[in-house]
């Protein structure tokens, strides 16, 4: 074994710029100090609702920038070197590593998709028979399980044809569409192969049904048979089908090939099943029962592997001997393809992967999110300290097609048998929200667990982005529910991370779970200073008032911190510029909505249930999202915030524009001009889409009408309250 100091298999790095980060967080905090104060000093001449109003948004903005600062407080980039893993162990002596895949509706999720990210991980360049892919379907369909029977075949062909001419890009899909695959031998035939797949798999997802033309074994045939008139997606048995085991089938060149189970837990009107949480907890039983390896990646059905070393990058974290012993996760980024040039909704969602999380990292490392997380096993199953063994080294020696494994995988997969048990409370992913990715993460590190954050520059995984503003404010709002729930839940970061993880990593915590307040200061600035304007009342210090410059610095230094951060890690000015009015719409719309839905199914009125984001792509649509153009379409009240924000904007800067001309001066409303005006240039594709456009993607007449009446409405109610 090398001397790790001699031949490292990590290096970590504090970021140049973080005392920068932290005199800038000391100064930044002295202004809104006193913007504060002079907002308290106010309220004792003047109580107006405006004045409530204004300083309501205002501690809120106060809030998250502060709490934002833990990011930026010790940011921190690490480098791997696989080049170094084999001075510290064999190939035949790596960890075993179980993959959980997880879908859930065939038809927003289209199995050919989900197809590709598995066939991606199994062509890893890691050792077959320590290597196993679970797919969670749970939308139960027996369409998903006939598209993975597809892929069994398909992979005995597709992961020695990786490997013999180690192809870098192993997604099929990405790999035959990429105008620089190099042509091997193979590849023209491997090609048919996929296309005959795909077009044998796309028919039956259209036709709803399989043909018998389709089935070529009798196994498939009775393991299709499960599928009677009253298995429905919300009630049948579970099904667990091993359609690889490595040791006993081969691929075409005479080698073994990684372990494929196809399950379906089971499902009841009568037991709550916890959505994905619920579902990664029965792949972490049944894997159990069958391989149990100490390594499980999660991913999402449309994430698949875009560099074959990844497993071995995090062996370089899990097998160094310097790395903390109670290292329980190493994160990736989420990196999307498809994303058109300027990213017009803000998809790369680069702030986040580029600054929040390299931020966490510094302090007890960054949380889940969801997908391209490798777990240590024990984790799921208690403290650093109080992790029994059985749970770390028991070794499965039995087929996994045995009768007596199948019989107990079958069993874990019930929907009863987490009853009187500790799942999702202090073992496995941790129910009670939508967020289980967040809230686990949050719970791991509180009992002690680390995490690190790997960002190569070839991106481990690429997934898809929504591609229309109406899937993008959705997902918000989803987000929006599932995160206040943490936040208010017994556990909330602001409680008890601070406590039990650490002050700045439970801010960091806290920041994220309170996204959804964003909305508050949001919708305040986006109406109230523009009807006062309409109104001809002033809210904000004359330009010879020394308080004008104080908001003038608290914006242009939280607006210059957030694009330095965007540029430095690669951005450009315009993918900062939409990044910024995406984020603003998600504001006003997504997260206003899933604010007001949160309070609702808090008092027993609403309960809001999972909703999977769609990933098939229309093809105007996508043309469309490739020019740069938003995409509106439906006529769906989340859109109502935004166009009505928008008309208000335009009415109250025009009409302080024709003041202007008229008195030639605007020194009191200087602000609210320059906030309306601010508001008219984020708008510009909507007003576009209101009235400038006639394609499908437009934005409905019935929402502009509503808008316009919501619109005059405000301005009415100002009128008298103002």
């Amino acid at each position: 074994m090398a001397d790790s100091q001699t031949l490292p298999l990590h290096t970590k790095m504090l970021m140049p710029w973080a005392g920068i980060n932290q005199a800038f967080a000391l100064v930044y905090s002295c202004t809104i100090l006193a913007l504060i104060y002079h907002h308290f000093i106010g309220l004792l001449h003047s109580t107006s609702i405006v004045s409530i109003f204004l300083l309501l948004a205002d501690s809120v903005l106060a809030f998250m920038w502060m709490t934002s600062q833990a990011f930026r407080m010790y940011p921190t980039h690490r480098q791997v070197y696989v080049e170094h893993l084999e001075h510290y162990v064999k190939e035949g002596d790596y960890p075993g590593l179980d993959v959980f895949i997880c879908t859930a509706d065939p038809y927003k999720e289209p199995p050919m998709g989900v197809v590709n990210t598995a066939l991606s991980v199994m062509a890893y360049d890691y050792p077959t028979e320590k290597l196993s892919v679970y797919l969670s379907d749970d939308g139960g369909s027996k369409l998903t399980l006939f598209a993975f029977m597809e892929a069994a075949r398909f992979a005995a062909h597709w992961v020695p044809y990786c490997r013999k001419n180690k192809v870098v890009e192993r997604c099929p899909k990405a790999h035959f569409g990429s105008s620089n695959t190099h042509r091997f031998l193979e590849t023209d035939q491997l090609q048919t192969m996929y296309q005959s797949m795909e077009e044998r798999v796309e028919n039956v997802v259209k036709n709803g049904s399989i043909s018998h033309d389709y089935i070529t074994k009798e196994e498939e045939s009775e393991a299709l048979s499960v599928w009677t008139d009253g298995f429905l997606p919300q009630n049948h048995p579970p099904v667990v089908q091993v359609l690889l085991e490595n040791g006993k089938d081969k691929d075409v060149s005479g080698h073994g090939v990684p372990n494929l189970v196809y399950v379906s837990r089971e499902k009841s009107r009568d037991s709550p099943h916890h959505f994905k949480a619920g579902a990664l907890n029965a792949l972490l039983r049944v894997s159990a029962t069958m391989t149990n390896a100490p390594l499980i990646l999660t991913l999402d059905s449309d994430m698949y592997s875009n560099d074959p070393q990844t497993p071995r990058r995090v062996l370089c974290y899990i097998l160094d001997p310097s790395m903390d012993p109670k290292l329980g996760y190493i994160q990736f980024p989420q990196i999307f393809h498809g994303i058109n040039k300027n990213d017009i909704y803000g998809g790369e969602m680069r702030h986040i992967f580029e600054a929040l999380l390299p931020g966490m990292d510094g302090l007890a490392g960054p949380l889940f999110i969801g997908t391209g997380c490798f777990f240590r096993r024990k984790v799921f199953y208690g403290f650093p300290s109080k992790t029994p063994d059985m749970y770390q080294n028991r070794q499965v020696s039995h087929s996994i097609k045995s009768r007596d494994i199948l019989a107990m995988a079958h069993h874990v997969a019930g929907c009863k048998y987490e009853n009187q048990t500790k799942w999702g409370k202090k073992i496995g992913f941790r129910y009670g929200t939508l967020v289980e990715d967040l809230y686990t993460s949050s719970l791991l590190q509180s009992e002690g667990w680390k995490s690190v954050y790997c960002n190569p520059k070839r991106p481990a995984f690429l997934g898809s982005s929504p591609i229309n503003i109406h899937d993008c404010l959705n997902q918000a709002m989803r987000w929006s529910v599932g995160l206040l729930e943490v936040a208010f839940s017994k556990y909330s970061p602001i409680t008890y991370g601070v406590r039990y993880i650490s002050l700045l990593s439970g801010l960091c915590f806290a920041h994220l779970t309170f996204w959804a307040i964003w909305a508050i200061p949001i919708t305040i600035y986006a109406f109230l200073p523009q009807l006062a304007l309409l109104n001809s009342t002033s809210v904000f210090p004359k330009t010879s008032n020394p308080w004008f410059w104080v908001y003038v610095a608290l914006f242009l230094g939280a607006y210059a911190q957030e694009c330095l951060e965007y540029i430095l890690s690669g951005g450009s000015i315009q993918k900062w510029w939409n990044y910024q009015r995406a984020w603003m719409m998600r504001g006003i719309s997504g997260f206003s909505f899933g604010l007001v839905e949160f309070l609702l199914k808090s008092v027993g009125i609403s309960s809001f249930g999972f909703n999977v984001t769609s990933k098939v792509v229309e093809e105007e649509q996508s043309k469309r999202y490739q020019q740069g153009i938003f995409e509106f379409g439906v006529a769906s009240p989340i859109f109502l915030p935004i166009t009505t924000a928008a008309i208000i904007n335009l009415v109250a800067f025009l009409s302080c524009i024709a003041q202007a001309w008229k008195l030639r001066s605007i020194e009191d409303v200087f602000i609210q001009m320059l906030l309306a005006g601010f508001g008219v240039v984020n708008c510009w594709p909507v007003y576009e889409g209101m009235v400038l456009r006639a394609d499908e993607g437009k934005m409905p007449k019935k929402i502009t009408f509503i808008s316009i009446i919501l619109a005059w409405v405000l301005y009415l109610v100002s009128s008298f309250a103002l």
